[in-house]
């Protein structure tokens, strides 16, 4: 069966197409068709201005025309699509989505942060996670961020919170939402140690290609720490030359490094594993258990 999953971000829009088939010991595998990533960075018309302006609507509805003409030559059978923190804050977010329908017939659902730590959490944390470990799952978006902790098996909560690296580029973010997070995390994970760190989006895997780190290995507070310095006192363009990076993703991954940084340090994590899933991930599984339950 090839599914698809749209999940349109306040930094991108995504479209993963993933064929799904069993193996012999009753597993299900997901392989991975093909991932499309348009950066519309919807986000800064969102944060700063409140709505998302004509030009940058006419790129969403443009791509989503590419994305169901795509999941046509595909052969996608079903799919499932959401739009998370940009859309959610964007006074003109089900207008738009309304248009999108009626331009192209795709239905995209407007999620709140709970559905999407939910959603995330659907991709790796509740079949490959510990049962004797304490696990924090930290990810980190345009606008908002997610994080989850599991311990002995058990979820003990998730929680969104709306602190994203494009709100901290426009200094959206207040010192009040950053003392209320450092407090949440401290008092949340202090009866749960040693934590195991799992980070998802896509400054942090961008990171850990930069690393050079083998599959499996985690990533140290210590490297990520010396990545931001080096990042932080750095120009734009010295970054996008120094680490090849694109301009839409040179910005937002010193803002990210903060976030995971702030949130190893106040969890007491050292270490932090990068499975290289998200969102899109989440939807694909969540989609299929749903066709699964309806045979």
């Amino acid at each position: 069966m090839i599914l698809a999953a749209i999940d349109i971000g306040s930094n991108a829009a995504r479209l993963l197409i993933s064929e799904t088939s069993f193996y012999k010991d009753g597993n299900v595998d997901f392989t991975k068709t093909n991932l499309i990533r348009i950066p519309l960075r919807l986000g800064f018309d969102v944060f700063e201005k409140g709505f998302v302006s004509p030009a940058k609507k006419q790129k969403l509805i443009e791509t989503m025309k590419a994305y169901k003409l795509l999941m046509k030559i595909y052969g996608v059978e079903a799919y499932k699509a959401c739009a998370t923190s940009a859309m959610r804050d964007a006074s003109n977010g089900t207008l738009i989505i309304d248009e999108i329908f009626r331009e192209t017939g795709l239905e995209i659902k407007i999620i709140t942060g709970l559905e999407e730590a939910n959603m995330l959490f659907e991709t790796h944390i509740a079949e490959n996670t510990s049962t004797t470990k304490s696990n924090l799952y930290i990810d980190v978006g345009g606008g908002s961020t997610e994080v989850t902790l599991l311990s002995q098996g058990k979820t003990i909560f998730k929680e969104s919170f709306n602190i994203g690296t494009i709100r901290l580029l426009h200094n959206q973010v207040s010192d009040e939402q950053w003392e209320n997070l450092k407090k949440f995390i401290k008092a949340q994970t202090k009866d749960h140690q040693p934590l195991v760190a799992i980070g998802t989006g896509g400054n942090i895997n961008k990171i850990f290609s930069l690393s050079k780190r083998k599959e499996g290995k985690p990533l140290t507070l210590d490297l990520l720490k010396d990545y931001y310095k080096e990042m932080s006192s750095s120009t734009l363009e010295e970054r996008m030359h120094l680490y090849h990076l694109r301009d839409d993703r040179a910005d937002v991954i010193v803002p990210a490094l903060q976030i995971y940084i702030s949130i190893m340090r106040w969890a007491e994590v050292t270490e932090i594993f990068v499975p290289k899933i998200g969102l899109a991930d989440g939807l694909i599984k969540m989609l299929y258990k749903e066709l699964s339950n309806k045979v």
